[in-house]
């Protein structure tokens, strides 16, 4: 009887840590896209992003560090927060289903620590504090959070947060005002309004911009996020966008090959009678093509 109550505790326990580790993958996978469209969104920039940055030995991963590479401006206007963006500038994410709380801007802080000694010449000859910059991004107003700490708002839906003697630039992407350079941070938002508005105002900036509104989608929809907007629209949009972008030539030899996996009636449907006899009249009167003479042997 022990036995089997051990080996039903032990099933138990090891069915919480399969469900604890596919809620953790989950949670990644949203802070991996939200990385990828940044990726997509700095792409031809001065800037580059990276996600996941492993700052030690035992993985810990920061969620995204967008990196000045070169000198110029970004062509375009930056989303509402990230407007002045310094030469390494390090990001928290939470997504609609995280809450940003006082752990992860102290984890934030810890990132900071660990990245400035690993790009500094050495622990001795740190990088100046200028040239670090914190922001921390999440979907909803953190109300908890925003009562524990010193904290005042800069605009709609940015927010100062003072953390001892550093300063965290906090974006709630929910808050944000409905503009068309907002659209890249109104695509994580709780609002199925705003994640609407943010996928018509976003910008195609590399070949991936499709495949990533693709992925978000249907990530979105696999979590039951209501949306007006569904997987089935954007597939539509998306053929409709690579077709208009094809060549005259390709295009045509694209109908027509759709055109023969139709059945007769459909290719014929919206013409009318009068038309597909004229067009029958048409081939009789051209008649058969003449038949091609084989060529003389040598």
């Amino acid at each position: 009887m022990f036995a089997v109550l051990a080996e039903q505790s032990k099933l138990d326990d090891d069915k919480e840590q399969r469900r604890m580790a596919d809620e953790r993958e989950g949670l990644r996978d949203w802070h991996r896209l939200f990385g990828l469209f940044l990726i997509d969104f700095f792409t031809d920039s001065p800037f580059t992003v990276e996600i996941e940055r492993d700052l030690s030995t035992q993985q810990q991963f920061l969620d995204v560090v967008i990196l000045r590479r070169g000198r110029g401006r970004f062509s375009g206007r930056l989303p509402d927060g990230l407007d002045s963006l310094s030469e390494h500038n390090l990001i928290s994410f939470k997504s609609h289903r995280e809450s940003l709380d006082d752990w992860a801007m102290k984890e934030l802080i810890g990132h900071y620590v660990a990245y400035r000694k690993l790009v500094s010449p050495s622990a001795s000859q740190l990088l100046p504090e200028d040239h670090f910059r914190l922001f921390a991004v999440c979907a909803r107003f953190p109300h908890n959070l925003s009562g524990q700490v010193p904290w005042h708002e800069q605009q709609a839906g940015v927010y100062h947060c003072r953390w001892g003697t550093d300063e965290i630039r906090v974006i709630v992407a929910g808050q944000l005002p409905r503009d068309p350079h907002n659209a890249p941070l109104h695509l994580f938002s709780a609002s199925p309004e705003l994640v609407g508005f943010g996928r018509t105002a976003y910008q195609r900036r590399s070949e991936q911009t499709s495949n990533l509104l693709g992925k978000l989608f249907e990530r979105l929809q696999g979590e039951g996020f209501a949306m007006s907007y569904t997987m089935k629209d954007f597939n539509r949009d998306f053929l409709v966008e690579r077709f208009l972008k094809l060549p005259p030539t390709e295009r045509r030899e694209f109908m027509q090959e759709v055109l023969q996996m139709l059945p007769l009636e459909h290719r014929l449907a919206g013409l009318s009678a009068d038309q597909i006899r004229q067009y029958l009249d048409k081939l009789d009167a051209d008649g058969p093509a003449a038949p091609r003479r084989p060529r003389r042997k040598k």
